[in-house]
């Protein structure tokens, strides 16, 4: 199979890497750290590139400006080899990633790399093995069915305020929301939403839908249990939070 056009055979000792964005892939992929990308993606790329592209999304983390990548050292940390030019183990790992579109090369000693990867195309999905096919059948019908990051939000407001009336304190809140699997970014924003709503301030506004999880980076919610009183949950239960919208206060109000 051609390798894409990246010459890294010139003698040089890093290769520049910069985020490469893109509006829908940010929004709706998954992060190569993700189980989704450990369950899917990994036996398509192979290993080393996935381990290559965990690093990558890691280091940009961290440096998200760019950062300079040492071939030698990132190679033997991968416990691959980068010598022998264009068909050195690191290297290969690099290349297959472009192929995949998950990086790209910009110039001769500069790659761009996606923060998050895109859900496998139907044809990737024919080449798992059938136990895996299934399993990702699976995840996607369950991702047809959890309720969209809208909904999520209204329902952490409803239950947030819920909680608030019961004279419950900040830190007590938020660590009910999470148990009810709720992101903590969602828990924080409907906890201030909440107060804010309580004290007749300024309604803050929703955060960035970007700081949302990846929802096969967190646990998926079960199935609606039957609560004793949905209209005021009680602190400390772990089961999923009730998603009806006859809560306190209604859908209209928690938009």
């Amino acid at each position: 199979m051609p390798l894409p056009p990246l010459d890294l055979t010139l003698p040089t000792d890093t290769l520049r890497v910069v985020a490469w964005p893109d509006a829908v892939i940010d929004q709706l992929g998954h992060d190569p750290r993700s189980r989704y990308a450990e369950r899917f993606w990994l036996p398509i790329l192979g290993p080393s590139t996935y381990l290559f592209l965990r690093q990558a999304v890691s280091d940009l983390d961290l440096k998200p400006d760019g950062y300079d990548l040492p071939l030698t050292d990132s190679a033997r940390a991968l416990g691959l080899g980068h010598r022998g030019g264009r068909n050195a183990p690191f290297l290969r790992a690099i290349a297959r990633s472009i192929q995949f579109k998950a990086c790209c090369s910009i110039d001769s000693t500069t790659i761009g790399v996606r923060r998050r990867l895109a859900p496998l195309t139907r044809s990737q999905v024919t080449r798992l093995d059938p136990t895996l096919r299934d399993e990702h059948d699976a995840w996607s019908r369950e991702t047809v069915r959890r309720p969209g990051i809208d909904e999520q939000r209204r329902r952490a407001r409803r239950l947030a305020l819920s909680l608030a009336e019961l004279g419950e304190p900040d830190e007590v809140i938020e660590q009910q929301l999470h148990k009810w699997h709720l992101h903590p970014a969602l828990a924080h924003e409907a906890l201030q939403w909440a107060r804010a709503r309580q004290q007749g301030a300024p309604i803050p506004p929703p955060p960035p839908r970007s700081i949302v999880a990846d929802p096969a980076d967190t646990p998926s919610s079960v199935a609606t249990v039957r609560q004793q009183d949905p209209e005021h949950p009680r602190v400390g239960d772990t089961r999923p939070a009730p998603v009806s919208s006859s809560a306190s206060p209604t859908a209209d109000d928690a938009a």
